[in-house]
């Protein structure tokens, strides 16, 4: 089955709704994925933490179907990402670490905007506005502009924006960078919320707070998994999670330096 393995860490729980397995990608002469299998259980939160430049966003762009894999599969509901990208796009729903809000739209134009695109009228438009503006505590500020909104208002205000069709799958690039540590508590309440209500959440994140309020974190650094499993099994033997990946990335960042220095002397 496809993701049925994840490398270091314990088995994935089923049924998965994503699945990727054994996953590459490229840029040009840079390996910016490299064999990559993560299965993530529906109604759960899966994160994926580690250094910048690790290969989060390629991985997170591939499950979106922005990019296609170069080797591997990634199947969402038991339907490839690259022979059924259609019907994929209405399961789930992705904001890039830039998401495209109008500027000059206020929160209530942005928000019809995207329910326009997903054909969502009548009185469902009605009650899916009031749930999501709702839940992101925007009902307040539907007749500003998004371009006054805060750094944080702005990101609720995208989440809005994408959760409106409902999707099953939502799929977060580090939503909460450069946000005040309030707004990054109240964006996750609304992840909580809707993990609640049965979707399932991909998300990458620099604060490895975050990565505790997750389900299963997946440790990424130089475009590998270095281990999948729940923040408690990770963070074992150490005082927080912090420490703990910090940690594994020194010890395989000192492995590569001393197999390097093993080949240069083989060659001498």
């Amino acid at each position: 089955m496809p993701g049925s393995v994840e490398k270091r860490g314990t088995a994935p729980l089923f049924p998965a709704l994503l699945t990727i397995d054994n996953v590459s990608y490229r840029f040009a002469d840079t390996v910016a994925v490299r064999d990559v299998s993560i299965a993530v259980e529906s109604g759960t939160i899966f994160g994926l933490v580690g250094s910048d430049g690790a290969g989060k966003s390629t991985l997170l762009r591939m499950a979106a179907t922005m990019l296609k894999p170069d080797s591997g599969s990634i199947a969402i509901d038991g339907l490839d990402t690259t022979t059924n990208r259609a019907r994929i796009k209405r399961l789930i729903g992705y904001m890039p670490q830039r998401f495209g809000l109008w500027q000059d739209l206020t929160v209530e134009e942005n928000i019809d905007f995207f329910m326009d695109i997903f054909g969502i009228y009548g009185a469902e438009r009605k009650a899916r506005k009031a749930l999501y503006l709702g839940f992101s505590n925007l009902l307040p500020f539907t007749d500003r502009p998004a371009g006054k909104l805060s750094g944080g208002m702005k990101q609720k205000l995208g989440l809005a924006c994408v959760l409106v069709h409902e999707p099953r799958l939502l799929i977060l690039d580090e939503p909460t960078n450069g946000v005040d540590p309030i707004s990054r508590q109240e964006f996750w309440d609304i992840l909580g919320k809707m993990r609640k209500k049965g979707m399932t959440i991909l998300v990458s994140t620099a604060y490895l707070d975050e990565g505790e309020r997750c389900d299963r974190i997946g440790l990424m650094h130089r475009a590998s998994l270095m281990q999948a499993a729940p923040p408690e099994e990770i963070r074992l033997g150490f005082p927080n999670l912090e420490e703990a990946i910090i940690d594994r990335i020194r010890e395989v960042d000192g492995e590569l330096v001393q197999n390097a220095f093993r080949v240069e002397k083989l060659s001498s």
